[in-house]
């Protein structure tokens, strides 16, 4: 089984694209789209394994040959069939069993927590310290982190702060290690999405705060994937920290709209002046059946634009990325082949 870690070549731990001899970001263009080019098969393991993202990446990697094994702190709520080690990152219990013999380890351990709750920051902080330090110890090659998109201009939230900590941790951790940030995410069991479209699915009339007119470009869950998949092995990403977003700048007010559009039904929108992040992410939470400690954080992260630094990822990672009228009806199916959507 290949090393990636260590002071050998890219050429070496890649032999894939020393192979191809192609430069970097050329593997993209040369493909023409989507490619499944992945170093041979390696032992990766993927924290939060349970989570939306954690459970669709594991049978990805799977599918290109790789041996996945997985983390999460209850056995029982993992959905997808890989070996999986029981633990807990605030205490470290397990970590150094889960990445024994791991060559590529994807931290995908997130806190949705009260941001007034003083601890927050300190505990993710914690369980990143945690697992690189073990990571190290088990001489991992490189770590993969999903983060959040940063405002350009403007504090951060303390959510997406404690991200870009948790992000700055690692990459000075290990080496190789990759960093990528995304907005909103586009699949059935986002829930970002998901709160979106029962927003719409349950109100005639969206009130909406000043937030309405700020932007980002939401990804598709697919795109999202491919770029993760992609991260573990390029060896033109190694050290970096990527924004990766769809391919269209968005207002939010108009990502609901478009959500309503497509889902077939009309919905007003009423443009509020004041944002009461607070009561509102409540009110928005009773609606949706969500859980209020989770959407105070995401609305709190709308107050800015949310947008990619740069291009580079999609190029880097040879993805071809799918629009969001796509992106959401592929969304939408899966949603609906599993329960159905009363506005539909």
């Amino acid at each position: 089984m290949p090393q990636i870690a260590g002071n050998s070549s890219s050429e070496a731990k890649f032999p894939l694209i020393a192979a191809f001899g192609e430069g970097e970001g050329e593997v993209a263009s040369h493909f023409g789209g989507n490619v499944s080019l992945a170093c041979p098969p390696v032992r990766i393991l993927v924290t939060g394994i349970s989570g939306f993202v954690g459970s669709t990446l594991a049978p990805r990697l799977e599918r290109d040959g790789h041996e996945v094994r997985g983390f999460a702190r209850d056995r029982s709520r993992v959905q997808v069939e890989v070996p999986v080690v029981e633990g807990d990152a605030i205490s470290g219990r397990g970590l150094a069993e889960a990445l024994k013999g791991v060559e590529v380890a994807y931290y995908l351990i997130h806190s949705m927590e009260a941001s007034s709750a003083a601890s927050f920051a300190e505990r993710e902080l914690r369980c990143a310290e945690n697992f690189a330090r073990e990571a190290r110890a088990a001489e991992v090659g490189r770590v993969v982190y999903l983060g959040g998109l940063l405002p350009a201009h403007q504090r951060p939230s303390a959510h997406l702060a404690s991200r870009l900590a948790v992000e700055e941790l690692l990459l000075g951790s290990v080496d190789e290690a990759v960093a990528l940030r995304a907005s909103i995410v586009i699949g059935a069991h986002s829930r970002s999405f998901r709160f979106l479209v029962r927003l719409v699915e349950r109100l005639r009339v969206v009130p909406l705060p000043p937030w309405r007119d700020n932007r980002t470009a939401p990804i598709d869950q697919r795109d999202l994937i491919e770029m993760l998949a992609a991260a573990a092995w390029s060896p033109a990403v190694a050290g970096q920290s990527l924004d990766v977003a769809g391919p269209e700048i968005l207002r939010y007010g108009k990502i609901i709209e478009r959500i309503a559009d497509l889902m077939l039904v009309g919905r007003a929108q009423l443009p509020l002046g004041l944002t009461v992040t607070a009561v509102a992410s409540r009110v928005a939470a009773a609606i949706a059946d969500e859980d209020a400690a989770l959407i105070e954080p995401l609305m709190q992260g709308l107050g800015s634009d949310l947008l990619a630094r740069d291009e580079r990822a999609p190029t880097l990672l040879a993805v071809r990325r799918h629009t969001f009228a796509a992106a959401v009806e592929h969304a939408l199916r899966d949603w609906e082949s599993a329960e159905p959507l009363g506005a539909r």
